[in-house]
């Protein structure tokens, strides 16, 4: 007869209340709750988006403080403080980045004497051609337009599902995620910036060159971690081709993701995904050009309006 609330098996313990261990087998550490996991990799991106913010931070205050002192000087104005004031509402208004703005104050020529207009030359060049993702008319083609446009035409000359289309940002020091399709939230928060050589895009940026990863599991140019957020998105090859200004420089980068490893592109894709690359890379930059002279010429005016002691 057994004795109520023991086990008499060999070498067991007296059972305790509260106790409903089912034996040597479960472990104390169970695994995490798929919530969990989630609520991390979210703070884990956030966390990875401040530190970007940061960084960003150390790098530009001393170029905007330049820009401070240049506008200070030359509108008479009385601190730093309605400097940046004006630094800010030309920014906010023309949707131009308060780091770019200020930079381009520290590069431009000195507006000639106290005339109405900063710069004396035409205001605009004509928009470039973007024959090549078939938009025939660009005077009022807008940016989403073009990087959609840009992307859509990529995946149909390479025959890919999955891509993205980065554009350089120099307050990151790296590429930024601006448009995607086919790609998982966890392939685009890996890769909100790039700053690195370990990817195709990043190398491609570098060389201003199209560049294949045959096949994702075995390149050896990436990093485990890249390597396993592309393999998890459904990605084993990709090609990336950069967006080319008129200078040469690359502004942006757009890459077609496939699920298969793949060979290399036959000749005529190769030339149709240069003409793309350099036409959309050279809107790109004329666009930024045109809308960053029309936000130093509204700073110009609210400078000379500061300096007529207007508000």
């Amino acid at each position: 007869m057994q004795d109520a609330g023991f086990d008499t098996t060999v070498g067991a313990q007296p059972a305790r209340a509260g106790d409903h261990s089912e034996g040597p087998c479960m472990t104390d550490n169970p695994a995490p709750d798929s919530r969990d996991v989630a609520v991390l990799r979210e703070e884990l991106a956030r966390l990875r988006e401040e530190a970007h913010h940061l960084r960003a931070q150390v790098r530009t205050r001393p170029l905007i403080s330049h820009a401070q002192g240049i506008l200070e000087e030359r509108y008479r104005l009385p601190d730093g403080e309605a400097a940046f004031a004006l630094l800010r509402i030309a920014s906010q208004h023309h949707n131009v980045k308060l780091r770019v703005l200020a930079e381009a104050v520290t590069r431009s020529p000195r507006p000639e004497g106290r005339g109405t207009t900063w710069f004396s030359g035409p205001s605009t060049q004509p928009p470039p051609s973007l024959e090549s993702i078939g938009l025939a008319a660009t005077d009022n083609a807008d940016r989403a337009t073009v990087l959609s446009g840009v992307l859509s035409q990529t995946l149909a000359v390479v025959g890919a599902g999955m891509g993205n289309v980065q554009i350089a940002d120099p307050a990151a020091e790296g590429l930024r995620i601006v448009q995607h399709t086919g790609l998982n939230a966890r392939f685009v928060e890996h890769f909100a910036v790039v700053s690195d050589g370990t990817t195709s895009c990043a190398r491609a940026a570098e060389e201003t060159a199209l560049t294949t990863v045959h096949d994702v599991a075995t390149d050896p140019a990436f990093s485990e971690p890249d390597r396993r957020a592309i393999l998890l998105a459904g990605s084993r090859a990709c090609h990336s081709i950069p967006l080319v200004d008129e200078d040469g420089s690359c502004v942006g980068v757009v890459s077609a993701h496939l699920a298969r490893p793949t060979a290399d592109l036959h000749p005529a894709q190769v030339k149709a995904l240069d003409s793309v690359g350099h036409e959309v890379g050279r809107w790109l930059g004329w666009q930024e050009r045109g809308v960053l002279r029309e936000a130093l010429e509204h700073l110009h005016v609210l400078g000379r309006r500061s300096l007529g002691g207007g508000s």
